[in-house]
């Protein structure tokens, strides 16, 4: 049976996070809920809702993710796939079978949950979403030739191939790093559509205008950075 664990960075997220953990399927052997110095009943709630909870105090997407690979590699057993999944209830979780299923059916090391248009609530995108997923996928056909049409954060690779693409970023360039390394490492990859919906609460990264320039400046930069780099 493949070994499947979910990783929730979460910051503030007491309205949503039991309601993620309540819909991922069964099929996953852990849920790994990384609070990210929330100051509201998240990760008690996470724990309430069965998830194992960290506390990771650097605020930043990637310091949480990369918190919970940290706890995953301290395992006796590893697992085969990880799930990463925003703790926002933007997404579907029971759509995490979806994800999976190209890895397990077809050996595809890396699939990102493709939010296509067709699929989305009205509004659950803000339009700097929109525009910068349009930029950066954009820049990376260009670049790269890769087929990525969005970062969408709901995202599945094998667990393997995931150490090797060394992960570092600490905040906002978290998903583009992996998406050019997927690339550059020559990882099989697949999209596969997801629905998507209006999150709960504020996002806090296209909510803010901060939040916005900062994420812009971080996915130009490491699409640049790696279009240089032999």
């Amino acid at each position: 049976m493949t070994n499947i664990k979910v990783i929730i960075p979460a910051y503030n997220e007491e309205d949503s996070i039991a309601l993620v953990i309540k819909d991922i399927p069964n099929i996953v052997s852990e849920i790994i809920v990384i609070d990210n110095n929330s100051t509201d009943a998240t990760p008690i709630n996470a724990k309430i809702a069965g998830a194992t909870v960290l506390s990771e105090t650097r605020k930043g997407y990637g310091y949480a993710c990369l918190k919970g690979m940290e706890y995953v590699a301290n395992q006796s057993t590893k697992p085969d796939i990880i799930v990463f999944l925003d703790g926002d209830f933007s997404d579907y979780p029971e759509e995490l079978t979806k994800i999976v299923a190209p890895i397990i059916d077809n050996n595809i090391d890396f699939v990102v949950g493709s939010r296509v248009k067709e699929l989305r609530e009205k509004n659950s995108m803000t339009p700097q979403q929109v525009f910068g997923n349009w930029l950066a996928t954009t820049l990376m056909k260009v670049f790269f030739g890769a087929k990525f049409t969005d970062l969408g954060p709901f995202r599945a690779i094998k667990y393997q191939k995931l150490l090797d693409l060394n992960m570092q970023d600490k905040t906002y360039g978290w998903t583009i790093e992996m998406q050019l390394k997927s690339i550059k490492q020559k990882l099989t990859y697949i999209e596969v559509p997801v629905n998507y919906k209006k999150r709960i609460g504020v996002s806090k990264v296209s909510g803010t205008i901060k939040g916005t320039i900062f994420a812009g400046i971080k996915i130009l930069g490491w699409i640049f950075k790696y279009s240089f780099k032999k």
